[in-house]
């Protein structure tokens, strides 16, 4: 995972360009597409007429409880992958994982879904592990402090205590940044902003849109800083054993770009942040 501002020429340009050789897709929810047939019955699927999604759930605005979607989960990363299940006339199934589990690749190795989802940033250290899709979002890391916590950057960690989710990107920025800093391992976001709320932490670095959704429902507490780091997430596969998944799910980003399906999903968690895909 990875922290995030959201760069709307950068994201345009990068997923235009790595979404540009994959070719278009159908438009209903029982179209087929990049050679599938209607419920995904050669796409190597976990589960039959089921497109089965892993994810670290709490980590808004990307992976959220929601009773009111079909599959009892929303956000970003979810709303894109229902879009797509539905273009392969396929049923959407979520699972909730723990995410240093996800990332290893342990989880997708086992057959336990055939997809994971939880804002899991492209490494190259990851790809020894894991298939990813086509980049899909452009992140930053952040930090996030009470407001009068008299922490200002991350220079002034020396000494504190920052909370970072296990296995993520965001804890490896903090560990060559803050040298110096008291790091606390969390296992997810779930647990995380309730330690900052409760003053068992000093301030959490992980991804932007995150910390921003927690700035937005606190004003309490404030993102004091962003992070470049050109990261990117992916949809991550089982490490070589499903090519025609990935190039289903690939045709189907492309699809959802051009028909402004994509657009639409990431103007109803951004727009307030002055983002553009």
């Amino acid at each position: 995972m990875t922290a995030r501002h959201f760069r709307a020429g950068a994201l345009v340009a990068g997923a235009a360009l790595v979404l540009a050789a994959c070719g278009g897709g159908g438009q209903g929810g029982g179209s087929t597409t990049g050679g599938a047939t209607a419920g995904g019955a050669d796409l190597g699927l976990v589960k039959q007429g089921t497109l089965t999604v892993c994810s670290d759930v709490p980590y808004p605005p990307f992976e959220v409880e929601d009773s009111s979607k079909p599959s009892g989960y929303g956000g970003f990363d979810i709303d894109l992958l229902q879009q797509i299940a539905d273009k392969l006339g396929v049923t959407l199934s979520v699972q909730d994982v723990s995410f240093d589990a996800l990332q290893s690749g342990t989880t997708l190795a086992a057959g336990q879904c055939d997809v994971g989802a939880s804002a899991i940033t492209i490494t190259d250290a990851r790809k020894q592990n894991l298939d990813f899709t086509d980049p899909y979002y452009d992140s930053l890391q952040s930090l996030l402090v009470k407001k009068d916590s008299g922490i200002s950057s991350i220079k002034d960690l020396a000494g504190k205590k920052v909370g970072v989710q296990q296995g993520t990107t965001g804890k490896s920025y903090a560990e060559k940044n803050a040298p110096d800093a008291n790091i606390v391992d969390y296992p997810s976001d779930g647990e995380l902003w309730p330690a900052l709320q409760a003053g068992q932490i000093d301030a959490i670095l992980q991804d932007y849109p995150v910390n921003l959704e927690h700035e937005k429902a606190d004003p309490s507490y404030t993102v004091v800083e962003q992070y470049k780091t050109d990261e990117q997430y992916g949809f991550a596969l089982a490490k070589g054993k499903n090519p025609k998944l990935l190039e289903a799910i690939d045709t189907e980003l492309k699809t959802l770009r051009d028909d402004g399906t994509y657009q639409k999903i990431y103007d109803s968690y951004f727009s307030t942040a002055g983002a553009s895909s």
